[in-house]
């Protein structure tokens, strides 16, 4: 009889780079503990992390940190990489691009002046999020407009759902109506028994 892991993900009390994560165990339907660590306990913690940062995934005493490597080793494992090697690079490209979008709201994050804040965001969309959007429809409208690479469910799909999720819950209500087939795609992904069962019981948090 096949030993089953025990993970345990280590994260602070938001989604931020944690939540597609959360949604690739639930969409393999694996169980794990979500390990959420208050702000000031978070010096206690950051040495004994591999990078001194989160989220990191414990695995039976072992460590991995960086959120895509986790990504992309609990989407092997549960297989959402894809059907062949290509679909698993095509994956990778559609994660290092948003990668690029979530880069680029940085200087938004730590703007303090909110008259500067708002400007940088404008920017931030004209340039980055909006162009991102429009490529990532034009791959859904190739594909079949439920996956964004072959034909199952992917790490790819859950990213680019979580990020459209939060902009269109949080951070631009009302923006993916210009992109009639990714609100669509989004949708469809948030409606999937697994992914709507976590949305629901997940905790609410800001970020």
């Amino acid at each position: 009889m096949p030993i089953i892991p025990q993970y345990t993900l280590k994260y602070f009390d938001g989604m931020g780079r944690a939540e597609t994560i959360r949604l690739i165990f639930a969409a393999a339907g694996v169980s794990y503990k979500d390990e959420r660590i208050p702000k000031e306990k978070w010096p206690e913690v950051k040495n004994s992390t591999p990078f001194g940062q989160l989220p990191v995934l414990e695995m039976d005493g072992k460590f991995l940190a960086q959120s895509h490597a986790i990504e992309k080793f609990l989407g092997r494992m549960f297989g959402l990489m894809g059907a062949d090697d290509w679909e698993a690079a095509k994956i990778d490209e559609i994660i290092l691009a948003l990668e690029d979008v979530h880069q680029s709201l940085r200087p938004w994050f730590i703007e303090q002046n909110e008259t500067k804040k708002i400007e940088i965001f404008k920017g931030i969309v004209a340039d980055s999020i909006d162009p991102f959007l429009a490529r990532v429809t034009k791959i859904l409208e190739e594909n079949d407009r439920t996956h964004l690479v072959g034909k199952e469910l992917s790490v790819a799909d859950l990213g680019v759902f979580q990020f459209v999720w939060f902009l269109n819950n949080k951070l631009l209500p009302g923006h993916l109506k210009r992109y009639a087939v990714l609100e669509t795609f989004a949708k469809k992904t948030e409606h999937l028994p697994k992914i709507k069962e976590w949305i629901d019981k997940r905790p609410k948090t800001d970020f």
